[in-house]
């Protein structure tokens, strides 16, 4: 059996979304608020944080045991801290682990100033470190201790907070009179457009070495059979191509059609969207 070749990985799409989420993001860090962004499983909200702090490059310069060579010259610029809510989790711990991800920050940020800097321009510490915003995901895990546990890391820092979660958490905030009166801004999440996902999907055809007609029936039919299935859901998309994929190259299809689509659906578990 041919397989078709690996791709390789697809690379992060802007989206109108993702455009809302960094100038909300920005308005926190410049003002220092606390934001909270909520919105469905899967739209993307985690991807978006991640790319906005470029926490994928400073997360692999750190396990790479920070060798000079393997630090991007942009996380000079980094100024935000993303965060993943531990399920249990002391206060104690919780606050080693927000001042860990702060270090790592301040540690990528100054190994990046000092790698592009001459002798005559060294860049300056900063005391504080370069943490300017902080974003928590999952942060519907975080009990009344938890937050009182971030509200003083918020408060000490003098920095902006972002904590996203699933729909309903500014109501279960709006609990917590402290923390939630330092609420200046409210961000949901949408998911894709239609048009949004039409311009992803080619992306993805593209990926897989195919090409898709819109004036042609069967693709058309596929499209929308994509679009009805994925319901703007962004992790829906990214699992049922890669489900198509694999149905692809397990029976040497050079083509995606209505039926491929279905019957990568069927090996998916998908819940209320």
């Amino acid at each position: 059996m041919t397989e078709l070749p690996a791709a390789p990985a697809q690379p992060f799409v802007i989206t109108k979304e993702y455009r809302r989420f960094v100038e909300f993001c920005e308005a926190c860090r410049r003002d220092r608020y606390i934001g909270l962004c909520y919105g469905a499983p899967g739209v993307g909200k985690t991807l978006s944080a991640r790319s906005y702090a470029r926490w994928d490059r400073i997360e692999r310069y750190a396990l790479r045991h920070r060798e000079a060579a393997t630090i991007p010259a942009d996380v000079a610029a980094c100024r935000t801290v993303f965060f993943t809510a531990p399920v249990v989790c002391s206060p104690r711990q919780l606050s080693d682990e927000l001042s860990f991800a702060g270090h790592r920050l301040t540690q990528a940020v100054e190994d990046a100033l000092a790698l592009a800097a001459t002798p005559d321009t060294a860049p300056a510490r900063r005391i504080a470190g370069w943490m300017e915003l902080l974003i928590i995901d999952e942060a519907d895990r975080l009990k009344l201790i938890a937050l009182e546990t971030v509200r003083d890391h918020y408060d000490q820092g003098q920095i902006g907070l972002v904590l996203m979660g699933m729909p309903g958490i500014e109501k279960r905030m709006a609990r917590y009179p402290q923390l939630y009166s330092r609420v200046g801004f409210v961000h949901h999440f949408r998911p894709l457009s239609e048009a949004e996902v039409r311009f992803i999907l080619a992306r993805h055809w593209t990926h897989l070495g195919l090409t898709a007609d819109t004036a042609d029936f069967t693709d058309a039919e596929t499209l929308a059979a994509i679009i009805r299935i994925t319901n703007g859901n962004f992790r829906l998309l990214q699992r049922l191509f890669a489900q198509i994929a694999r149905v692809l190259t397990i029976n040497q299809l050079q083509s995606v059609t209505r039926e491929v689509v279905e019957a990568a659906r069927e090996s998916l578990v998908i819940g209320v969207m």
